[in-house]
């Protein structure tokens, strides 16, 4: 089972950005799709972003499509989601988190992370 700790969050102003890193432990972190999910006060938890294993494939939510972008280092066992042009309604709880598919991201959740605040003043 993969361990996940994210990083990177914190106060920017509408129109800043942030980069959120997610790093691993374990030994598989190549066979695992890894994304981001973010979770607004009193809201569902919602899906960012998600990437396969190997890096060639990405696909985001609408709602931050051209403005997000997700990546990894496999030999640094980390995830990044780069976060540009940010919005108010970008505030939210962020969390990484690892599965087992790409083509069934949210589905086959293995592990989470504990989740960093991110809070985007208008």
């Amino acid at each position: 089972q993969v361990q996940l700790v994210e990083s990177g969050g914190g106060l920017v102003q509408a129109g800043g950005s942030l980069r959120l890193s997610c790093a691993a432990s374990g030994r598989t972190f190549s066979s695992y799709a890894m994304g981001w999910f973010r979770q607004a006060p009193g809201k569902e938890r919602t899906f960012v972003a998600a990437i396969s294993g190997n890096g060639r494939g990405t696909y985001y939510a609408d709602s931050v499509k051209g403005r997000f972008t997700i990546s990894r280092d496999n030999a640094k066992k980390t995830v990044y989601l780069q976060m540009n042009s940010l919005k108010p309604e970008d505030t939210a709880d962020y969390y990484c988190a690892a599965s087992r598919t790409y083509s069934n991201y949210a589905g086959t959740i293995a592990s989470w992370g504990q989740g960093t605040q991110v809070t985007v003043s208008s």
